[in-house]
């Protein structure tokens, strides 16, 4: 009989502990009034005018032409010299630990802690935020504190962007992602126990997807190549097999995970595509045969041009292996004119930046790096962060601003059509219809 109470007891904590905690309702309806200069409000349409949104209870409730006097008990947000469009969203971050210092990052590997990690993912996460960007997509982190952190934004105990977390990526052993590479044998058992996320063979890939399932994972990860910052796996080469990667990709939507895959090597992208994935993250090398697979899968192509930049500089610096160097220089000079020969393709793009290679905050610089070296328009930039990014998350309550949806919204000086570096300067930010800069 003890037995049993405490097995559900158990039960009862493992299962609290995977479940979001939504804030709890307040007593009174929060009515706001945005007055905005010129408002985006659908990414691919004409930017409106002189507008009013009204927001209630974190969604957005309606829009008016013009400025609209508030109601009474409302609050009024005066952006009448701005420009207001829906919150950014990025779907590649890494938001535990030091981002963007990988030299600090390694001298302090011995003495920190999760906690630690989690702590600075707070701050990493509120630096996001403040950045503009109201939803991201973790693709690699501890799965116990991405989770946690997941669920402190969802309480408003820590102020940061929703987050889609992946838990830890899937990796072959000793590709990229395994998290024992280089490390003693003593503390390898350990870390190969808390990650859990390393496969060989198509059952042990499965086995390891609804691992990160079972740890509250989101969306799934896997890393089909090998990667600029890790010295294994064949430099930037194929890691899983066909039958592998298909084990993967079936299990995951079957539990209602989309799939994005880690990828530079035109092989492994090829396969990646013909195995199902939702999304190829980076995808360096492109052909035509390669190109083609997007357009007949219709999987979206993450570019991260960001990624390559951060780690040239920070190898070049000695903040990285030496090894690093050759591939990022590499994957850097493939990337540009492979994305660029995708996009007038028709290839279809979702915006992802891989901050934590590059600092956290500054996840803005990735527009204009998609209009100076992909060849794409601001104003396809910005829906790439915007309604194509939802479409890819599978979320239809964010990526345009519209009555129902969530009042997720931010504000520039000038307009970003003209100019997409404004988007690096974002000045007003809310968030489920609660202000976070700006105020």
């Amino acid at each position: 009989m003890l037995k049993s109470m405490m097995a559900a007891l158990v039960l009862t904590a493992a299962t609290g502990a995977l479940a979001q905690t939504p804030p709890a309702p307040d007593a009174e309806p929060k009515t706001t009034y945005i007055h905005a200069g010129a408002l985006l409000d659908r990414p691919g349409n004409a930017p409106r005018g002189n507008s009013t949104i009204v927001v209630r209870d974190g969604k957005v409730a309606e829009i008016r032409d013009g400025f609209a006097a508030p109601e009474s008990g409302a609050t009024l947000v005066d952006l009448k010299d701005k420009f207001v469009l829906p919150g950014l969203i990025d779907l590649h971050v890494h938001l535990l630990g030091i981002g963007g210092d990988p030299m600090r990052a390694r001298l302090t590997a011995l003495n920190t802690e999760l906690a630690d990690d989690v702590l600075y993912g707070a701050g990493n996460a509120r630096a996001t935020l403040m950045a503009g960007f109201t939803t991201v997509r973790d693709l690699g982190a501890d799965p116990r504190g991405i989770r946690a952190l997941r669920d402190a934004v969802e309480r408003s105990d820590v102020e940061g962007p929703t987050i889609v977390n992946a838990g830890a990526g899937i990796s072959v052993t000793g590709g990229h992602g395994d998290p024992t590479n280089g490390i003693a044998e003593p503390f390898a058992y350990a870390i190969a126990a808390m990650y859990d996320n390393t496969c060989d063979g198509a059952d042990d890939c499965r086995r390891a997807v609804r691992r990160q399932v079972g740890l509250g994972a989101q969306v799934i990860k896997f890393t089909a190549t090998g990667g600029v910052l890790s010295n294994v796996s064949g430099g930037l080469g194929r890691a899983f097999t066909l039958e592998e990667m298909k084990a993967i990709v079936e299990t995951a939507h079957n539990l209602g995970r989309k799939v994005a895959a880690h990828s530079h090597a035109a092989d492994g992208t090829r396969a990646a595509l013909i195995a199902g994935v939702d999304s190829i993250e980076h995808g360096s090398f492109l052909d035509d045969e390669t190109i083609a697979l997007f357009k007949k899968t219709g999987a979206y192509l993450v570019p991260t041009e960001l990624a390559p930049v951060a780690a040239l500089a920070q190898a070049r610096a000695g903040a990285l292996p030496p090894a690093t160097i050759p591939k990022a220089e590499a994957a850097a000079a493939a990337m540009q004119s492979s994305h660029r020969k995708a996009y007038k393709a028709g290839v279809k793009f979702a915006f992802g930046t891989d901050s934590g290679v590059s600092k956290h905050g500054r996840n803005g610089e990735e527009f204009a790096l998609l209009v100076s070296a992909v060849g794409m328009t601001p104003l396809d930039a910005i829906r790439s962060a915007t309604v194509t990014a939802a479409d890819l998350l599978g979320r239809d309550d964010i990526g345009t601003i519209a009555p129902g949806k969530a009042a997720d919204i931010i504000a520039v000086t000038g307009s970003p059509l003209e100019d997409v570096k404004r988007l690096e300067k974002v000045e007003f930010v809310m968030r489920r219809g609660v202000v976070a800069k700006g105020r």
